[in-house]
């Protein structure tokens, strides 16, 4: 029933049009890489910066919004969520079934490309293109459990989502000292300011905590998903 689940969550997600926006998405990313790399002399300078600034606090939350929301509140809206709750599977199977399933999409659409552009701008620097992937990935599961919550518990997922994503991780979160401790884009870069020799990359938080945080949050949000949907009945998903 698992793989049933998975496969049936890959045909919505890829079977409506803000779809093709998983595709297009990181393919801006990469494009303007490319173009830069070809029209400026030496991109080593703000290759780290390009990637913070709209990799990981735009494309990345972007990405991760179509995905998770895409895994459950488009079932969810159009009533077709009623064929899973009507088998005797746990709601918990459920949830985690399409949480997996947004994260490899993450994985594919988000993590990779920014190693990609990463290595278009500094080739020479291997290591820090590496740890901005592994760190879109590791906000890619915390936006995850954040957006699915929002779909189970809310039928505005995706507005909310969108001004979550474009306020206040791509704005707040960067230049607002108070609110940059609340950001998953700061704790994320604080494991990539570990993992990789860039100078320009500093995170807001110490790595213990962010990763305490990253941890808390996707727990929390993956509880309240499976809290809230086993509570979702028949009757009120039609």
């Amino acid at each position: 029933m698992v793989r049933t689940i998975a496969r049936l969550t890959l045909a919505t997600l890829f079977g409506h049009r803000r779809g093709l926006l998983l595709f297009i998405l990181p393919a801006v990313l990469f494009a303007l890489c490319v173009l830069l790399a070809l029209t400026v002399d030496d991109t080593s300078d703000f290759s780290a910066a390009l990637l913070q600034q709209f990799g990981l606090a735009v494309i990345v939350p972007l990405v991760s919004l179509i995905a998770a929301t895409g895994a459950i509140a488009t079932e969810i809206d159009d009533g077709s969520i009623v064929y899973l709750l009507s088998k005797p599977i746990k709601r918990s199977a459920i949830i985690l079934t399409k949480a997996a399933v947004a994260i490899g999409v993450i994985l594919v659409l988000g993590a990779v490309p920014m190693v990609l552009s990463g290595l278009v701008l500094d080739h020479s620097d291997p290591g820090t293109a590496v740890a901005f992937g592994i760190g879109s990935l590791v906000a890619g599961i915390a936006y995850s459990a954040i957006f699915i919550a929002l779909s189970v518990i809310s039928g505005n997922a995706v507005t909310i989502g969108l001004f979550y994503a474009l306020l206040w991780e791509g704005v707040i979160g960067q230049y607002v000292d108070g609110a940059r401790v609340l950001s998953v884009q700061q704790w994320t870069l604080a494991l990539i300011e570990k993992l990789s020799n860039a100078p320009h990359v500093e995170s807001a938080v110490k790595l213990p905590i962010g990763l305490i945080l990253l941890v808390a949050v996707t727990a929390v949000g993956l509880t309240l998903a499976i809290t809230r949907l086993r509570t979702l009945t028949l009757s009120s998903a039609e």
